[in-house]
């Protein structure tokens, strides 16, 4: 990773640190993606971005079958398990929340 990258990285860390502790930020801007739409809005982009894929790969595949001559099966195979990849990841973010969700609700008071 060069040093402009790790300095942005840095910069947008710091960023996201005043802003869950609800202080100004200092000496650098957020990200826009991680200041609009708090939890709710990242998970559901999240998940277009999941569908997004798995509609990609599967418009590839049948292109592919059709005989359209300018994709390659390695390509349509890629996108593919790009897809898969999106789609497990997912599907342990909700594991991971529904057991999170669990766990506070279960903890008395």
């Amino acid at each position: 990773m060069s040093t402009p990258a790790i300095q942005a990285t840095l910069q947008q860390m710091q960023g996201l640190a005043s802003q869950a502790a609800n202080q100004p930020v200092q000496g650098g801007a957020l990200v826009q993606s991680a200041g609009h739409g708090g939890f709710g809005g990242e998970l559901q982009a999240s998940i277009q971005r999941i569908n997004q894929l798995k509609l990609d790969a599967d418009n590839k595949a049948k292109a592919f079958q059709a005989g359209d001559p300018n994709l390659e099966l390695a390509d349509v195979m890629i996108d593919m398990q790009k897809a898969s990849v999106a789609s497990q990841m997912g599907l342990q973010v909700r594991n991971r929340l529904v057991s999170a969700y669990r766990d506070v609700m279960n903890m008395q008071v």
